[in-house]
């Protein structure tokens, strides 16, 4: 996709030098049982990772009679939690706010990172390993995105010239993961 025809988020997204890996399935599949499972393995390798996660409903990190909740509902646009092992901020947006992934990459304190993992926004186009269970009975998702570099599947599917991996193998998508970052010379991202 060449500049002329780029959206303003994508422009953005270009900007930056991190690496940007999503994963991209229907719901069901198991991003997220996949990447509990692979983050360990890549912090093993000495990546340090950042995770963005899309939720396409209402959610809450906060909890009723929690002091930060409860300055959140008093009307704090924004509530920082910081402690000496972690910190959360809370954004509370004034009206419904369609996520953007540039906005959130920029968010994180990309100094201390290696690479940024992204879990949904599977419609932009940004690298993707497509997670894909034929048993489901969903369609592929790599025939319409040219923006999966490979396919991990729990069957024998024909991926055309995309690399298949075994969606059961977590080391197997783990190497593939670090063999991208060594071999990758320019990221999307930059």
């Amino acid at each position: 996709m060449d500049k002329k025809t780029q959206s303003p988020q994508q422009e953005k997204m270009q900007q930056s030098c991190l690496p940007v890996l999503g994963f991209s399935a229907y719901s069901g599949t198991g991003k997220t049982s996949l990447l509990i499972k692979l983050l360990p393995l890549l912090k093993l390798q000495g990546l340090c990772v950042a995770m963005i996660k899309h939720a396409h409903h209402d959610f809450d990190i906060d909890q009723p009679g929690k002091d930060s909740y409860e300055l959140r509902q008093a009307g704090a646009n924004q509530v920082m939690v910081a402690s000496d092992k972690r910190r959360a901020l809370i954004t509370e947006y004034e009206a419904i706010h369609e996520p953007q992934l540039p906005e959130l990459i920029q968010a994180l304190d990309t100094a201390t990172v290696d690479l940024v993992l992204v879990e949904g926004f599977r419609h932009l186009s940004f690298p993707k390993i497509e997670l894909h269970r034929p048993s489901l009975g969903k369609a592929l998702i790599f025939p319409h995105d040219n923006s999966v570099i490979a396919v991990a599947a729990d069957e024998d599917i024909d991926t055309g010239d995309l690399p298949l991996l075994d969606i059961n193998q977590v080391e197997q998508i783990a190497g593939f993961i670090n063999h991208w970052l060594d071999t990758s010379s320019k990221y999307p991202f930059q």
